[in-house]
């Protein structure tokens, strides 16, 4: 294991699960740095939207392969929100609608993208206090970070926290469309070819289905607390 790996978190799990809010507290209380690896493929698929390599739900391949080595994806972060910046252009609203929500399993399963975006994600953790979040991070970027947990919750509730996520931003959108959208991302990151989502087998599974942030967070000071007096003894 690299010195690296050793301070590395990996959060996967399903959709709208809370991993990205679980996984911003982590590093926060951490003083790490968070990485949101959906928003990574969620730029992608604008990209995608915005240039007619999708339309119809067909990727024109071979422009996407073409166009991948200028797409280029950063974050910042300002009064500790972390945004998301696509060729130097601030896209973290956009990629949040349901438009993008709708597509972007499809293009995350394409194998060039993954390649580029694993690529990106690993040259982000190369330094180590990472907290990352996504569908492969402990299965496939990250296999030897040494905390990887897998959150899971009823597709329901899911659903809901979703749509409350969504209205609160002022974006208009319908509760069971977005039912229906989150039940079909499931199964298309579980059973696309290239790298599913896939709990790792060291993995924590974390249900938070009826669970407070607050009681998350105590169950993971709780895991990360029994961690380190296991590596210190």
């Amino acid at each position: 294991m690299q010195e690296s790996d050793q301070t590395i978190i990996a959060i996967d799990g399903y959709s709208s699960c809370g991993k990205s809010t679980f996984a911003r507290l982590i590093a926060r209380e951490l003083n790490y740095v968070y990485i949101d690896s959906g928003a990574m493929y969620r730029a992608v698929a604008l990209f995608c939207l915005e240039n007619g390599i999708l339309a119809d739900n067909r990727v024109d391949l071979p422009r996407l392969q073409q166009a991948l080595p200028g797409i280029n994806i950063r974050f910042s972060t300002a009064d500790g929100i972390q945004e998301t910046f696509l060729n130097g252009i601030n896209i973290e609203e956009k990629i949040r609608g349901i438009g993008v929500s709708s597509v972007v399993s499809s293009i995350s399963q394409i194998g060039d993208v993954r390649t580029k975006m694993v690529s990106m994600q690993r040259k982000i953790g190369e330094h180590g206090r990472v907290v990352m979040d996504g569908r492969d991070i402990g299965t496939v970027v990250f296999p030897n970070a040494i905390l990887k947990i897998f959150m899971t919750a009823d597709p329901d509730v899911r659903a809901k926290r979703r749509y409350d996520e969504l209205i609160q931003k002022g974006i208009q959108v319908n509760l069971d469309e977005i039912a229906e959208n989150i039940r079909m991302r499931d199964r298309e990151d579980e059973n696309r070819p290239v790298s599913p989502l896939r709990k790792a087998p060291d993995a924590l599974v974390l249900d938070n289905s009826y669970m407070t942030i607050a009681e998350q967070m105590d169950w993971f000071l709780k895991k990360w607390g029994t961690l380190h007096e296991k590596n210190t003894r």
